[in-house]
């Protein structure tokens, strides 16, 4: 796909490359905070009654919850089953999350989702609700933790097989493969026909302005790479919608699989700390493991959750205000040679450099902002390298959401570390890179023919970002 043609998928024009990709990444809510807390500052344009709201969610955000029963009704019903007692232990600095180091066998910042196939005519009408059908002891996430007088339902290890890739140039590289193992199981045996999906956290910069780029786009998108026929189809995935009690466009998520960042906030709230809500009211047990019933929860007595409505309704504010930083080192002739290879060797098909959000009346911050997010949050079909073969609603085992480039390279100062893709496997940018394959393997065989100056140049550029 040609870069001037990627403004057929916005509804605005801009005359030149160097505006369409932009210091202000996410637009008038960009920040110029540098550092390791670059990704934790309000949107720019946020106005000061606002910016309170946003430290009220930041609060619950950041701070640990307790189990239940606790002299603070506002942050008990922890668990019992948990993988984490805060969301910032995940989202460490709102940043990226890791795999575990060789040896580790519990998370920090990563999970393992599970399901099984849809077989029976229920489980398959079932699929248009949940997206997947969890694992029958275990459900659709391992907790590998859990509180005091429960048994944590297992642990994880990750191992790797290597593989070397060979640049046209003759240098190498080893790329790394992992392994999904799941020991010491609490409550039984796992189905025979499990599928394991490792899941590292992503970064929350810019959730907002990309809940608010409408859904024409994103239509206009899919139907412009289709027609362009050059191996490039993304596809809307189309989840269900808990508020709207519909199916509705996948924006979040490593799959696309939440629609909102209200349910995606809910859901990480209920799998991963064990809260329940008015989205999820359910705890995170399923029949086989009574321990839920056996346990004091949190639940209020006015809602009967444990995560009021306000206390979604702040966590969902802060999480859609978080702001992108801005780009770095623009005029640095490396970055500018980075830029160019970018778009030609492919890399802008996906990772569109450019799009602009819809009117929000609800949210003035978000409204009408010019972005540069380097996704189409389209999901495509990325190959078997890539491949977890664990499907989630409409997106197949071999396909994922785009990701976002905005803010990647500040990743090594926010989270300390330089692992990417969705199980942390990639140490590096280039590494990131090699294991696309699918509807990329074009544009991977393209920059493995790249010398190695264009090969640093397109990092280099990345790094800008």
């Amino acid at each position: 796909m040609k870069f001037a043609s990627l403004f057929l998928f916005t509804c605005f024009t801009l005359s030149t490359q160097a505006v369409a990709y932009g210091v202000k990444s996410g637009g008038e809510t960009s920040t110029n905070k540098q550092g390791n807390n670059s990704f934790s500052m309000p949107a720019n344009n946020l106005s000061i009654s606002k910016r309170l709201d946003f430290s009220v969610g930041n609060s619950f955000f950041r701070n640990p919850w307790v189990q239940a029963p606790a002299t603070t009704d506002a942050r008990d019903g922890l668990g019992p089953l948990l993988n984490t007692n805060g969301c910032q232990n995940c989202h460490i600095k709102d940043g990226r999350g890791h795999p575990p180091e060789k040896g580790e066998d519990q998370t920090v910042s990563m999970l393992v989702r599970m399901s099984i196939p849809a077989m029976t005519s229920a489980q398959k009408q079932q699929l248009v609700f949940s997206g997947v059908i969890p694992e029958p002891t275990y459900g659709d996430q391992l907790e590998d933790f859990a509180i005091p007088n429960a048994a944590p339902e297992g642990k994880i290890r990750i191992d790797y097989n290597t593989l070397k890739v060979r640049f046209a140039d003759g240098k190498t590289i080893e790329l790394r493969k992992p392994k999904v193992i799941l020991h010491e199981l609490a409550y039984g045996e796992l189905h025979p026909d499990t599928m394991l999906s490792a899941r590292v956290a992503p970064p929350m910069i810019g959730l907002g302005l990309l809940e608010s780029v409408s859904e024409q786009t994103l239509v206009e998108i899919a139907k412009q790479q289709q027609e362009n026929a050059e191996g490039i189809s993304g596809k809307i995935n189309r989840v269900w919608d808990k508020q709207k009690q519909s199916t509705q466009i996948g924006r979040f998520g490593w799959k696309a699989g939440q629609p909102t960042l209200i349910q995606q906030d809910a859901a990480a709230f209920n799998g991963d700390m064990g809260l329940t809500s008015t989205l999820f009211p359910d705890e995170n047990c399923t029949d086989r493991q009574t321990i839920c019933g056996e346990l004091p929860n949190g639940n209020s007595q006015d809602e009967g959750v444990e995560v009021s409505n306000k206390i979604l309704k702040f966590v969902e504010f802060y999480s859609q205000h978080l702001a992108v930083p801005i780009r770095r080192n623009l005029d640095d002739p490396q970055v500018q040679k980075g830029q160019a290879l970018f778009d030609k060797v492919g890399c802008a098909s996906c990772h569109l450099p450019m799009m602009k959000t819809e009117k929000r009346d609800d949210l003035p911050s978000l409204s009408e902002q010019t972005i540069h997010p380097y996704t189409d949050l389209l999901v495509h079909d990325m190959g078997p390298g890539l491949a977890d073969n664990r499907p989630e609603f409409l997106a197949n085992g071999q396909e994922w959401r785009t990701p976002p480039l905005w803010g990647i390279g500040y990743t090594q100062e926010v989270s300390g570390h330089t692992y990417f893709l969705h199980d942390g496997r990639a140490r590096n940018l280039m590494e990131a890179i090699l294991w696309h394959g699918g509807e990329a393997e074009q544009t991977k065989q393209r920059v493995m023919q790249l010398n190695r100056q264009d090969r640093d140049a397109l990092v280099a550029f990345l790094n800008s970002l």
